[in-house]
């Protein structure tokens, strides 16, 4: 007996991107600390000076 899927690939989509939303918030988070904005100030600055 078959079953009807229909609306299954829906239901993952909106897993994947509830997970994405979610990661990103978490990296949001992150890199707002100020020790971790302090690095990548740094990192930016290093690379953008010419030695």
């Amino acid at each position: 007996m078959l079953r009807d899927d229909e609306g299954a690939a829906t239901a993952e989509y909106a897993i994947v991107i509830m997970a994405a939303v979610s990661f990103a918030g978490v990296l949001v988070t992150i890199l707002r600390s100020g020790a971790i904005q302090s690095v990548l100030t740094e990192l930016v600055k290093r690379a953008l000076t010419v030695g």
